[in-house]
Formats: structure tokens, C-alpha cells, sequence
């Protein structure tokens, strides 16, 4: 794969874990996505789910990431974006499809068992502990861990300097952008193979929103595979190497960042022209 970043980031791998394989490219075909033989690091493929026993929100959906890319989930409100992303963590039933992390398939797995697998995921709210201070909530990333993890806090600050600034300041009093720097920093310290993250720049300024996504490159850029949702499409997709459009829980369109921003139907109906 081609390293769209440049010289942007850091070429440290140890700050996440990514031994796995799979050459998935994407491709703009009939809504679907296809992998090339081997299968793509993370996939959820096929998915058709919803809720409990309701009905299903996810039709045939498929979504897939590799190692050191970005893709992002796109579309309408209520597209069933986040239910997605929810589905490949684990937090509903895929009645049918299945979802597989590293060529295992991990469709039974519960979300805590699947952060053991290495996934790490950042919800849209509630993703700090407000009344801890940044470094207690830096300290919780690493519950699973066993050995010394002081490194991934450096590395953590390195690449969040704000967060090592207030590191003794209660993460509530942070700002927006700031907390969400805290979150996506906690989900690293446990050393994942994949980063998973809804909506990271929901409520905050374009200017944050920048330099959130410059962050999330850089978090890339190390090797972790990048799964996210986003609102923003059109600032999402600048930085995608794939991408997916989703329409009422359905794949509509698929292939890289640059070919949806420039695929006329997709700028139409979903990036305001």
C-alpha cells in the first residue's frame, strides 16, 4: 500500500499492535465491498442486525480496514452509521454475516473480549472519567495490561502534548477537543490492533476538528488500523483511504477517499454538491 501521509507521523510501531495480514484494496462495485484473497485485517462482513429483538437495522453491510489505513463510515443521519461500527465491536447481534479480526472470526466474542483480541474502541459520548484526572484516565487504558506500560504513556504525550501539559487535571475540566484527545489516548494505552472511533469530532470547532484528524494520522501512520465514523464526510473522506456510504443501513457507495469526493452522485446527495 501506497503511504498517503508522507513524512506526516511517526513510524513507531509499539504503540499499537498490529501483527496480522490481509491486502484488501477497496473498490467502487455494485455497493460492495470485496477483499482480495486472504481477507482484510478487520472486516465485518454481510452483517444483517439490530437492536434486541427488534427489527434489523444493518442489511448486508460490509465494512474492512487494514493494517496502517483509515476508513471511514459515512452517510445520512440515521444511515445506521454507528450501529456499524457498534456491530463490529459487538454491542448488538449480527443475526447474519460475521466479523473477523485478524483472520479470526470473533462474531461471538463479547466487547470485552474483543478489546482482549486487541480492538480498540472510543464511543461518541461518555468516553472519559471526568472526575479522574487525564493521566488516572491514561492509567485505565492500560487495565488489561501486565507489563509496563509507562513507554505508551510517553508515546500517548508525544503525540497529545496538551495531555501531558494537564496531565493532573481533572479530564471534566478539559475542553471538547481536549477530551477527546484523552479518549482516543486511553483506547491506545491497552496497545490495540485496531482503533475504532465514533464520531471523534461531534460538537467541536473546524479548527479542533483539523487537528484531531492531523492526530488521527498520525495514529496511522504508526501501523494501527483506523475505523471511523464520522459526520463530517467531506473532511473525512480527504483523509480516508477507503471509504463507505451508507444508506439506510446498506452499503450505497464504496471505494477510496479520493474516488467518493469525486464521484458526482456521492458529492450530490451526500457532500452538499
Amino acid at each position: 500500500m501506497s503511504d498517503p501521509y508522507g513524512d506526516r507521523g511517526n513510524k513507531d510501531l509499539s504503540i499499537g499492535n498490529t501483527k496480522g495480514q490481509g491486502t484488501a484494496q477497496p473498490v467502487k462495485q455494485g455497493g460492495k465491498s470485496h477483499a482480495s484473497p486472504g481477507g482484510p485485517f478487520l472486516i465485518g462482513e454481510a452483517m444483517t442486525g439490530g437492536y434486541g429483538k427488534g427489527p434489523d437495522i444493518l442489511h448486508d453491510c460490509t465494512i474492512a480496514v487494514e493494517k496502517g489505513e483509515i476508513a471511514v463510515i459515512v452517510g445520512p443521519n440515521g444511515a445506521g452509521k454507528s450501529t456499524a461500527m457498534k456491530a463490529v465491536f459487538g454491542m448488538l447481534e449480527v443475526r447474519q454475516g460475521h466479523v473477523r479480526l485478524d483472520g479470526e472470526d470473533i462474531t461471538k466474542l463479547s466487547p470485552q473480549d474483543r478489546v482482549a483480541k486487541g480492538m480498540g474502541f472510543v464511543p461518541q459520548t461518555s468516553n472519559i472519567f471526568t472526575s479522574m484526572s487525564v493521566e488516572e484516565n491514561l492509567e485505565m487504558g492500560a487495565f488489561i495490561r501486565r507489563d509496563d506500560f509507562q513507554d505508551t504513556m510517553a508515546q500517548v504525550y508525544d503525540l497529545f502534548p496538551i495531555l501531558k501539559e494537564k496531565r493532573y487535571q481533572a479530564a471534566g475540566e478539559l475542553s471538547g477537543g481536549q477530551r477527546q484527545q484523552v479518549a482516543v489516548g486511553r483506547a491506545l494505552m491497552t496497545q490495540p490492533k485496531v482503533l475504532m472511533l465514533d464520531e471523534p469530532t461531534a460538537g467541536v470547532s473546524p479548527i479542533v476538528m483539523d487537528e484531531l484528524f492531523d492526530r488521527i494520522i498520525e495514529v496511522a501512520r504508526t501501523g494501527i488500523p483506523i475505523l471511523m465514523v464520522e459526520q463530517n464526510a467531506r473532511q473525512a473522506l480527504e483523509i480516508a483511504d477507503k471509504g463507505y456510504v451508507l444508506v439506510q443501513g446498506r452499503n450505497a457507495f464504496t471505494g477510496t477517499g479520493k474516488e467518493l469526493l469525486n464521484d458526482p452522485e456521492v458529492r450530490k446527495s451526500f457532500l452538499g454538491g
